[in-house]
């Protein structure tokens, strides 16, 4: 993924000259006089400041950016370039841990929609304003264990469906990758790390964003974490610091699931269905299994 500078996207975009540049039209329309700050009724701030040639220039944010403006009007007041006025505002509002707009402490992350630190009920919302759709039509998998009753509760405060599962929660993961079929949009649980990573290796293969963290909550799991060579036990993980390079995906089911159906013995042969999954092609395979040496079967 690019990663882009905040010069290179105000550039791309012309936000700069939006936020910075309105001069006389906007200084006009707002009536705004030197040094003084205008709250709209939507709860857009602006301010307005005469520079040393007689314009007006004007910067608008939105009710959070009182702080930021000042900081960009300083530039302008200077003579400084408009760009650079534009990307010191947002750099204060980017680096307050407490504005969770952006930035810092932002939502979304720089990857896509949620962010694993933010409510579960705000990235219900942002994922439905992602795809369009009212929280109502969003539909989150969660693991039906008591410690993730808060995580019920606030998705059902949104209007957004629960569906609960006892088990499966790498299946749950990669039934949100194909949400027409599955009717699932998002996965939030706590559960096993190798459950986790396995799920990254699946998404690897067929698209799709995860974040987790390892829960240290013992000394122990602290001490072994370290052994293992994590230096952060804070440590937001994605798909890509899980998974690597060219992998594959292979899981047989053993009990029913609506991932892959589980073994049914037959009267000749045990049958099997697996799913098999590669990244490099993104290509998914089911595969059906006639297994005719039975003895190569620990059956009781």
């Amino acid at each position: 993924m690019e990663m882009w500078t905040r010069r290179k996207f105000f550039v791309s975009s012309m936000v700069g000259g939006a936020l910075a540049g309105a001069g006389r039209l906007f200084g006009k329309t707002l009536g705004l006089e030197e040094g003084t700050i205008y709250r709209a009724p939507t709860g857009e701030t602006a301010t307005g400041a005469a520079t040393a040639g007689g314009t007006r220039p004007v910067m608008i944010s939105s009710a959070n950016g009182v702080n930021a403006l000042e900081k960009g009007m300083e530039i302008l007041k200077g003579g400084g370039d408009t760009l650079e006025a534009a990307v010191a505002a947002v750099t204060v509002v980017e680096d307050d841990p407490n504005d969770d707009s952006v930035g810092y402490g932002g939502l979304p992350n720089e990857e896509g929609v949620v962010e694993l630190d933010a409510p579960p009920a705000d990235n219900i919302r942002r994922l439905a304003k992602a795809k369009a759709v009212p929280p109502s039509e969003i539909t989150a998998l969660v693991m039906d264990r008591p410690r993730h009753a808060d995580i019920i509760a606030a998705v059902r405060s949104t209007g957004a469906a629960v569906r609960l599962i006892s088990d499966g929660d790498v299946a749950g993961v990669i039934h949100t990758a194909d949400p027409e079929n599955s009717d699932v949009d998002i996965y939030m649980s706590t559960g096993g790390a190798p459950e986790g990573v396995l799920a990254a290796a699946a998404l690897r293969c067929i698209g799709g964003q995860m974040q987790c963290r390892l829960v240290l909550d013992t000394d122990e799991k602290r001490e072994r974490a370290a052994r293992m060579g994590v230096a952060d036990p804070q440590m937001i993980f994605s798909v890509e610091d899980m998974v690597r390079g060219d992998c594959l995906f292979a899981a047989t089911g053993v009990a029913l699931g609506a991932l892959v159906s589980g073994v049914k013995f037959r009267r000749h042969f045990i049958e099997t269905e697996t799913i098999v999954m590669r990244s490099v092609t993104g290509t998914v395979r089911i595969i059906k299994g006639q297994h005719r040496q039975l003895e190569k079967f620990h059956l009781d």
